[in-house]
């Protein structure tokens, strides 16, 4: 029998894989190729919107458009830029992606912690009985001058209970992440574990960000508990996988 690969790099293809699956589809945010029609769509529609690269990690890459009037604002990293118009807005997003694939998914405005925009990082895995479990979940807080939360970047983790003290709610994203990563399974039989990012809107709705196949446990050793990290790390090497454990990036918050 064929070995599968393990890890999905193509986050278009991921992302249309649990799109497609009927209960997962409510909690995706509408994702396109990026074009200059795209972008120009999307902007009328969400008037914000993520552009990020269709194979890339840590956060690196993305950028964060807003529409301003018949023209555009982005950012990317610590640089914000401004146009009047489209057209050559667009040019410039087009050489910070180097020529490579973009896709450019719908804004979430997120909730905020101390006034910094978060999201969760929930790590599903595969358990040598065959079954899927969640085995940690962290917050992760923005970096105040960056619009991405990964720890890579600068962002601070913390303790989901912080950020979300409802359990129910977070009984909830655990649901989401077990059906994500059966899905995603079903579609690529060779993965046992994802790194979901999930997105919580000012409404209290869950999005779904993203689904990591090889997912970075950095955050989980930013954490007060090192329960969930010692989890984690027994589910993978049941599997055959080591991860680094030097993070040196992500702040630990109080």
């Amino acid at each position: 029998m064929a070995d599968h690969p393990r890890n999905i790099p193509d986050k278009w293809k991921k992302h249309e894989v649990l799109r497609k699956h009927a209960r997962l589809s409510r909690y995706m945010p509408e994702t396109r190729r990026l074009t200059r029609s795209s972008l120009d769509a999307m902007l009328r529609k969400y008037g914000m919107v993520y552009v990020k690269p269709v194979i890339g990690s840590l956060g690196a890459g993305v950028m964060r458009v807003e529409r301003r009037g018949s023209g555009l604002q982005y950012q990317a990293g610590l640089r914000i830029r401004r146009f009047a118009r489209l057209r050559p807005g667009y040019a410039a997003i087009v050489r910070e992606t180097r020529r490579k694939p973009y896709m450019v998914q719908q804004g979430i405005r997120l909730a905020r912690y101390r006034g910094r925009p978060f999201d969760i990082r929930v790590m599903v895995q595969r358990t040598p009985k065959r079954s899927w479990t969640v085995t940690g979940m962290a917050g992760r807080v923005a970096h105040p001058r960056k619009v991405v939360t990964n720890g890579s970047q600068g962002g601070t983790i913390y303790p989901v209970s912080v950020l979300l003290p409802h359990s129910a709610r977070l009984r909830h994203i655990g649901r989401i992440g077990i059906r994500a990563a059966r899905r995603m399974r079903a579609v690529f039989p060779g993965v046992v574990e994802i790194g979901l990012d999930v997105a919580i809107d000012r409404a209290g709705k869950p999005w779904i960000l993203e689904a990591n196949t090889r997912p970075d446990p950095c955050p989980f050793t930013k954490l007060p508990s090192r329960g969930a990290l010692r989890r984690i790390v027994r589910y993978q090497a049941a599997w055959g996988i080591r991860r680094s454990l030097r993070c040196v990036k992500a702040k630990r918050g109080i």
